[in-house]
């Protein structure tokens, strides 16, 4: 199974900053030692370019961006201090997702050690989310007229805003959102549909939400599926609210890919938030979702897609 990496693109934070930027590193490292890919499966993305950018973002904001003029409340919003290096890092993650895209078109299964950037806006960044991986990804696919309908199915514990206002009114994407009610951002946007689920929900809730909300999703139809498979809503996350096990989020992988198994649909799966206490924890579960991923992708082999 294909899988895009990017951890290499270093983007300088100060100490103490809460962003755990050496979990990509340690998410490729375990998948090496897991031997989940083969000769030349595990690829450096290329940086998407202005004109992919612009998919999905307004072309006053990407000047800004690129040139480092940001505002302070633009670049407090984002959380990350501005360098040439986070905008290359933003364009490679970006880059990953649209590598993974494609390749599951023609694999059925491929993945984004990075990614899953949903609070990028149209105009805007925040919560750590530069540019919209997803947004752009999807338009790509749609530009190069490999896709008609992709459905983007964002589990991360916090909601897919600025996903869900890139592509506000655009029937050939629908957004599945399920995150906490109460969690960051606290001023929601609408998705096809939102899922919200309370603070402590359980595995059983967090699970039970899932199936209802991931039928009515993929029924609606698509040509391709985006996943975010967040590692915050995982109970022990600092940022997550939720009481939900590994074990749970494992299964929470399989019913998602599984599904879209069922129905031929393509999966691109990309990682999105996890804030654990203990990094490794956060990368055990990146790691499981890798790792269910390329199970279903061996036992998709000999199957037609779409």
């Amino acid at each position: 199974m294909k899988i895009f990496y990017s951890d290499q693109f270093v983007l300088p934070l100060p100490d103490g900053h809460k962003f755990p930027m050496v979990k990509y590193s340690m998410l490729r490292e375990r998948v090496v030692a897991s031997g989940i890919c083969g000769d030349g499966e595990l690829r450096i993305p290329r940086a998407v370019t202005d004109e992919e950018i612009l998919r999905a973002h307004e072309a006053g904001y990407l000047r800004r961006v690129v040139g480092g003029t940001l505002d302070r409340k633009e670049v407090r919003r984002i959380g990350f201090p501005w360098s040439e290096q986070m905008v290359e890092r933003s364009r490679r993650a970006s880059g990953g997702t649209v590598g993974a895209c494609l390749a599951a078109l023609e694999e059925g299964f491929a993945a984004n050690l990075a990614g899953g950037t949903h609070h990028a806006f149209t105009d805007r960044g925040e919560g750590f989310c530069v540019f919209n991986d997803t947004a752009i990804a999807a338009r790509v696919m749609q530009a190069k007229k490999l896709v008609e309908k992709v459905v983007v199915i964002d589990t991360d514990v916090h909601q897919g805003n600025g996903t869900a206002e890139i592509v506000r009114g655009d029937p050939s994407v629908f957004t599945f959102s399920m995150h906490g009610a109460k969690n960051f951002p606290f001023d929601k946007e609408e998705s096809d549909l939102d899922v919200a689920l309370p603070d402590g929900a359980d595995d059983t809730k967090f699970l039970d939400a899932l199936g209802s909300g991931l039928h009515r999703a993929l029924d609606a139809g698509a040509d391709l599926a985006i996943y975010l498979a967040g590692a915050d809503p995982f109970e022990g996350d600092r940022l997550g609210r939720l009481s939900v096990s590994k074990d749970a989020l494992a299964e929470r992988d399989r019913m998602v890919m599984e599904s879209c198994l069922e129905r031929g649909v393509p999966v691109a799966v990309t990682m999105a938030g996890g804030y654990a206490r203990e990094i490794s924890h956060t990368v055990d579960i990146h790691l499981r979702s890798i790792m269910t991923a390329s199970e279903l992708h061996e036992k998709r082999k000999g199957r037609p897609i779409g």
